[in-house]
């Protein structure tokens, strides 16, 4: 079965979590939402990446972005590992659901198996997999990080931003965007339509080519 991935509606499964049972499709409802999975409770990288994803929430609130979080541990476990999240990165609240998934059914389900890493037990572990799902319930981002590579909160909330100006603008974000910066306008607007759409008006880059086709604007 192929995995999940962009275009893909994500799956509306019933999950047990730190917040009590959810559906996925009724949490994010009609919000974006990050669902990302880490490899273990009680393990370094893990134990970083969950109090800055707690550090980053009011960026992700500002955008109207759920968080969900997945280790492959039961409620209980979590509950315990919060408070060393929480003591690790001063004044973060885990505020957001964290998934149990003790037999690892859902990382199968979402796409979020490492093939690698396998505990002592034989069984298999997540990867530092990351899903942004619009409003729509639709994957429009994956990361997939291996277990020894901590994520970037400022390029979750970098590609957070482009993916939604996208969605509003008929707009794309160039190479080593930040928010804040120049868009650039999909080649499907024409320059009398754009003049419409971005009143604040637009530069043109000069190319050899003479095809006026890279057109900056700000949104």
């Amino acid at each position: 079965m192929p995995g999940l991935t962009i275009g893909d509606t994500i799956p509306d499964l019933e999950v047990e979590t730190t917040r009590g049972k959810i559906r996925i499709h009724d949490y994010v409802g009609d919000s974006w939402a990050i669902i990302f999975s880490h490899p273990g409770d009680f393990t370094p990288v893990c134990t970083t990446e969950l109090g800055k994803m707690a550090a980053y929430a009011e960026e992700f609130e500002k955008r109207g972005v759920k968080l969900l979080g997945l280790s492959c541990d039961d409620v209980k476990c979590h509950m315990e590992w919060i408070k060393d999240i929480e003591a690790y990165t001063p004044g973060c609240r885990v505020t957001y659901p964290i998934v149990a998934d003790p037999e690892r059914e859902l990382i199968k389900q979402l796409n979020m198996v490492d093939p690698d890493e396998k505990d002592s037990s034989g069984n298999q572990l997540p990867s530092r997999a990351l899903h942004m799902v619009g409003p729509d319930k639709k994957v429009k981002l994956s990361f997939l990080y291996p277990a020894s590579t901590g994520r970037n909160m400022d390029e979750v909330v970098r590609v957070l931003e482009s993916l939604q100006k996208a969605a509003k603008h008929k707009v794309a974000t160039p190479a080593n965007w930040k928010p804040g910066e120049p868009v650039v306008i999909s080649p499907s607007v024409s320059n009398e339509e754009a003049k419409e759409m971005f009143p604040q008006g637009f530069e043109t880059a000069n190319l050899p080519s003479k095809k006026n086709y890279l057109r900056f604007t700000n949104v």
